[in-house]
């Protein structure tokens, strides 16, 4: 809901104020993330050749264990390939690894056509709560200030979306997709939902994910038991058998016509779908607004490292914040 439109005739009460109860653990989980042997520790060296292939074919030297680790000390620190190739020869040497470190070129290449190895499931007993959210991220080019500086045309400006599906309880991302910027977000929901090892119990999502194929989805993969939390539009109306027969979707526009729209946010938790937004935020402080890689696939690989690197920083610590006003 647009706040400003209503602040006028709003009614004003104190904003609630917090304090970060655990601040030395967390405090330190921020030291550890410059921690260049948390990304990069002595027990990959006996992972770091590839296995030998038994087909046809040249022989690969480096395994993908060792091009993610490189390619994500280049997301973490943020150095072009060529600096990334001397970052890490410098760290293995500092470290005492015998590894050959794969030049920029080589990173370039594998980099497609990658596969991450399996991530352990989110720190979590029994079904998650999933809130899912999308924004949108810049791709390489001359951007805005050659136009304004030079007045010139310049491209068309392109965009990746980025979809990102968190658990509520351990904060972490579950499941993750990079696609164009013309699929629209129920359109890349199913292969969100492919990502999860596991049951949800709760789904939240924004007006874009309103209608009975998402809900539908949502009901076949988890069963009925789910809670599906979405905002259905302003001018949303009952189906026809609303009477008799009400779905999840009837009951949303009935309980925000009769209480209001504000109410039903705050009795169907749909406030918290704000969390799916600081990961966004996080996104964008931590790895940047913007793609470093050239090509699609490339992209792709660039967004599953980024999200490796968020569920890594999360599980050094995260801050417990507790109202104190």
């Amino acid at each position: 809901m647009p706040h400003k439109f209503n602040d006028a005739r709003r009614h004003k009460f104190k904003k609630k104020r917090y304090r970060i109860s655990n601040w030395s653990e967390y405090n330190e989980s921020l030291r550890q993330r410059g921690d260049v042997t948390i990304w990069l520790s002595p027990e990959v060296e006996a992972a770091w050749r590839a296995e030998r292939r038994k087909t046809r074919g040249g022989q690969p030297v480096y395994s993908d264990l060792a091009i993610t680790v490189c390619l994500t000390l280049g997301m973490v620190y943020k150095p072009p390939l060529r600096q990334t190739e001397g970052f890490v020869r410098s760290l293995t040497k500092i470290m005492g690894l015998d590894l050959a470190v794969p030049d920029y070129s080589t990173f370039s290449r594998r980099r497609a056509g990658l596969v991450l190895p399996m991530e352990t499931r989110a720190r979590t007993n029994g079904p998650i709560h999933l809130v899912v959210d999308s924004t949108g991220l810049k791709i390489f080019g001359e951007g805005e200030w050659l136009e304004n500086k030079h007045k010139t045309k310049a491209k068309r400006k392109s965009w990746r979306k980025l979809h990102l599906g968190s658990d509520l309880i351990s904060g972490d991302l579950v499941c993750s997709d990079l696609t164009t910027d013309g699929v629209g977000d129920p359109t890349a929901l199913p292969g969100l939902l492919d990502q999860i090892d596991g049951g949800v119990s709760r789904f939240i999502a924004d007006g874009a994910y309103d209608g009975d194929p998402s809900s539908d989805m949502l009901l076949a993969r988890f069963g009925d038991d789910i809670q599906i939390v979405i905002p259905p539009p302003k001018n949303a109306i009952l189906s026809a058998d609303a009477q008799d027969n009400p779905t999840l979707r009837d009951q949303r526009i009935t309980a925000i016509r009769n209480g209001g729209r504000m109410a039903w946010q705050v009795s169907s938790g749909y406030n918290q779908r704000s969390r799916g937004e600081t990961q966004m935020g996080r996104w964008k402080q931590v790895i940047g607004p913007k793609m470093k890689a050239r090509c699609f696939p490339n992209q792709r690989t660039e967004a599953k490292i980024g999200t490796r690197i968020l569920n890594k920083m999360n599980g050094l610590g995260r801050a417990k914040c507790e109202a104190i006003s």
